[in-house]
């Protein structure tokens, strides 16, 4: 077992689903910014619920960026499993039940709070609903005196916080640090999709996933959250692609603005061993032209018009 204390020149991958999680917002933020690993945010935001354009921590990494993160040694994957799911002693259970109450206590200060400013806001309408009701009792309404401070302690005082209606609010990480296992990633099933991954990455670009628009890959020149995509990138089992699907990958890529590239295996010979063969990724890039002649064409029209 190891304690957070023992590595700190990591980061800490939790080890969940199969995959990598980051729930810490300083780690998330060094991975992206200073190693342009993006993943993707999948947590719930307490107040609006699950949106997926309005998601929060934690950041789930694919297969493909916890083991580049782990071989690199930028992060390391850890279990947390036998901590998590052992069964907590009487002083563990002791200070669980602080926490809560100390949630409980925060929530109500703040509900108590924004009720005396809503009173606040409309202390005017108050005043004269108290002043009517008053009027009604047969006070007259020169003996009426009504005091804005009074009200507002009174309200104070009788306020209660229904804990039947508290937002609990559930921390994304762990307040107190647990200990875990340093274990290795699992393989990634796919060693093509991996290659391209890293190439791909260290040729300075920005991968994601690129499901969103048919792709294995999305490649960016900067921050997803500044630029736009400039790559799709497309996985082949073989050099050999089919007209139909060359025509509707590229036809795609061209709507959505972006490039095509094609990448696959192909073996290679070292050193002149025919024997021995290495596989190398190759890219073709592929760009849509099925409109040139008739741009062509009207362009020399123009020409001639003129």
């Amino acid at each position: 077992m190891n304690t957070p204390a023992e590595t700190q020149e990591k980061i800490n991958l939790t080890f969940l689903n199969g995959t990598g999680y980051v729930f810490k917002v300083d780690d998330y933020m060094t991975l992206r910014r200073k190693h342009r690993i993006v993943g993707a945010l999948v947590g719930t935001c307490n107040m609006r619920g699950w949106s997926a354009k309005d998601c929060t921590l934690p950041v789930e990494f694919s297969a493909q960026e916890t083991r580049f993160l782990v071989e690199r040694g930028i992060a390391q994957l850890v279990s947390k499993q036998e901590t998590l799911l052992s069964v907590p002693d009487a002083e563990q259970l002791v200070l669980c039940r602080k926490q809560l109450e100390a949630r409980f206590d925060q929530q109500s200060g703040f509900h108590k709070a924004e009720k005396l400013r809503e009173v606040e806001r409309n202390m005017s309408k108050i005043l004269a609903g108290k002043r009517k009701k008053l009027m009604k009792e047969g006070i007259a309404e020169e003996d009426i005196k009504l005091d804005e401070k009074q009200i507002l302690q009174e309200i104070a005082d009788n306020f209660v916080f229904d804990r039947k209606n508290a937002q609990l609010e559930i921390p994304c990480a762990h307040a107190e640090p647990h200990t875990f296992k340093v274990i290795t990633p699992p393989l990634v099933s796919n060693s093509l999709k991996y290659k391209v991954f890293c190439d791909c990455w260290m040729r300075g670009h920005y991968v994601t996933a690129g499901d969103a628009f048919g792709a294995d890959f999305l490649l960016y020149p900067g921050d997803p959250l500044q630029y736009h995509a400039s790559h799709i990138v497309i996985l082949l089992e073989s050099p050999i692609v089919q007209p139909l699907h060359l025509i509707a990958k590229v036809r795609l890529a061209v709507i959505v603005n972006k490039l095509c590239i094609f990448a696959y295996f192909v073996d290679e010979q070292v050193d002149g061993d025919n024997d021995d063969l290495k596989r190398k990724v190759h890219y073709q890039t592929v760009q849509w032209e099925g409109n040139r002649d008739k741009m062509d064409m009207i362009a020399g029209s123009s020409a001639r018009s003129c």
